[in-house]
């Protein structure tokens, strides 16, 4: 397994190795000692899972804020994302600025998500079944949102306005500028 950072270091990729013969390969897609080794410490304690049937669904950009704070490893089990991690703590040299990067289920790589981050994806493909961890439970009390197309962060999404199929809620969010719980 290895680790690669990113233009934010915090936001980390995790590139499992896969041993394939002709019937197929074999992967391990979480060793907490090799991710430890790697500054990522987290410990895991809620699995999620997504599926979305059209391309161009858009989930996020979501967080939950402190005491309830969620880091994440994100992983596609079947079709393909634009996964996204925007720094929301105030302060931070990097606040605002964003990592996208492609996860599919062909490559299985998987994308960090620390705390003090919010998060989103764009389904690149139909049918696409998304799982992540997180290391503290849902609580939707300190569940929160901002707007996907902020401008200010200017994500470079897949898909326009009028295609992005979209919650109530994520519709709803508000622009970073306007987010009162942030990090």
């Amino acid at each position: 397994m290895r680790v690669i950072e990113t233009a934010i270091p915090e936001v980390k990729r995790v590139v499992p190795k896969r041993h394939g013969d002709d019937r197929g390969w074999f992967s391990e897609v979480f060793r907490a000692d090799r991710l430890a080794e790697a500054g990522i410490d987290s410990v895991f304690v809620q699995d999620n899972q997504s599926f979305s049937v059209p391309a161009g669904t858009l989930r996020g950009l979501h967080f939950q804020t402190p005491p309830a704070a969620q880091a994440k490893l994100v992983r596609v089990l079947a079709g393909a994302i634009l996964d996204v991690a925007v720094d929301i703590r105030r302060g931070s040299p990097t606040f605002g600025r964003y990592v996208a990067v492609r996860l599919d289920a062909e490559n299985g790589e998987q994308l960090f998500v620390p705390h003090g981050f919010a998060h989103g994806f764009c389904t690149l493909e139909p049918n696409t079944m998304v799982a992540y961890k997180v290391d503290a439970y849902y609580s939707p009390a300190h569940d929160r949102a901002i707007a996907w197309n902020d401008p200010a962060i200017g994500i470079d999404w897949p898909v326009s306005e009028a295609e992005a199929s979209l919650s109530a809620k994520d519709k709803a969010a508000p622009r970073l500028s306007e987010a009162a719980d942030l990090f």
